[in-house]
């Protein structure tokens, strides 16, 4: 649903006319989602083949692939394979299996290092790193640069490396935040009303929760002469310059102020708990006794459902049965 986040910006400078860009941003998302399987299905080979020969027990890999499969299914990801970025679990299975009858080298003495393993997970950051940013309803809370924007409700949204973007119901308008760099918001702005292809707006100043901004309306039109129109908005916070662009390919008076209220909303971000928020972390942990997982999570909280402790640590549920002395992913905030 977010694929095609984006494509409507970047059609002022494309030859995409911009009606199509769902149709387009399919087509090729498959034309591209085949490439990439066939080299995950190769990269899956040659793994394979460089473990084997560095003296790695190769079996391990359907266990691998098995956690995959159980992780798609717990996330309700079950797709066609032709519509997956990567092979199907199960069929990696087999095609691992495949590779596993055919090798004639013994693998019973082969190494594993799981312990050295775990040495390099344990610390990791798990799911998404709150501390970068991260919605809490329709806001946008981000930590460490300590500001706060508000989405409209209802909107698909998505923080990205590089914008978090938020696309309309109707999927014929886009909000989007990102990094403009340190120069004042006027000559950012005058920069970007310069480009190629825009007719520009009547520019003003303004003041945007106690911050300096340029703001301005513009127009655009594709080679085809689909027209585009949107509010752009520059504004200096923490020592550098964000971008808060509005643009449709609707009538512009049906978002006017969808695109005023977005850009109105940043603000600093106070709430103490928001600003001290902490990411979810793996700690590994040495069992003192025999004992099932589910009472080590007992003993030994995890922020996350059982169910999901069983994945991670590759056992079955929470009935499964850890050994004395073995080390046990769980997940804590820290």
């Amino acid at each position: 649903q977010l694929a095609q986040i984006g494509m409507v910006a970047g059609a002022i400078a494309s030859d995409k006319v911009a009606q199509n860009l769902g149709l387009i941003s399919q087509s090729l998302g498959v034309l591209f989602l085949k490439y990439s399987r066939d080299d995950e299905s190769q990269a899956d080979g040659l793994g394979f083949r460089y473990a084997l020969t560095d003296g790695y027990d190769v079996r391990k890999m359907v266990d691998m692939f098995a956690i995959l499969q159980r992780v798609s299914a717990r996330a309700g990801q079950r797709i066609p394979e032709w519509q997956s970025s990567h092979p199907d679990p199960g069929n990696r299975i087999q095609a691992t299996e495949q590779r596993i009858a055919k090798t004639t080298v013994p693998l019973d003495d082969k190494k594993v290092n799981r312990d050295q393993f775990l040495r390099v997970l344990d610390g990791m950051v798990y799911g998404d790193n709150p501390r970068q940013g991260y919605f809490k309803g329709d806001a946008f809370l981000h930590p460490d640069l300590a500001f706060q924007i508000d989405f409209p409700q209802g909107w698909k949204t998505v923080n990205q490396p590089s914008a978090v973007v938020g696309l309309s119901p109707k999927q014929d308008a886009q909000l989007q935040l990102s990094f403009a760099g340190q120069e004042a918001p006027a000559t950012t702005l005058q920069k970007f009303l310069g480009q190629e292809g825009i007719t520009a707006g009547q520019s003003r100043s303004l003041s945007i929760g106690g911050n300096p901004a340029a703001q301005a309306p513009f127009t655009a039109q594709t080679q085809e002469g689909q027209a585009l129109s949107g509010l752009v908005t520059f504004l200096s916070y923490g020592g550098s310059t964000y971008q808060l662009l509005g643009i449709t390919a609707a009538s512009y008076a049906t978002y006017d102020r969808t695109f005023q209220a977005f850009a109105g909303s940043f603000r600093r971000l106070t709430d103490p708990a928001a600003l001290s928020v902490k990411p979810n972390r793996i700690q590994v942990t040495r069992v003192s006794r025999a004992m099932s997982l589910a009472e080590f999570n007992q003993q030994n909280p995890s922020t996350i459902p059982i169910e999901d402790l069983a994945l991670i640590n590759g056992l079955a549920d929470g009935n499964a049965r850890l050994a004395a002395g073995a080390s046990v992913k769980r997940v804590v905030a820290k």
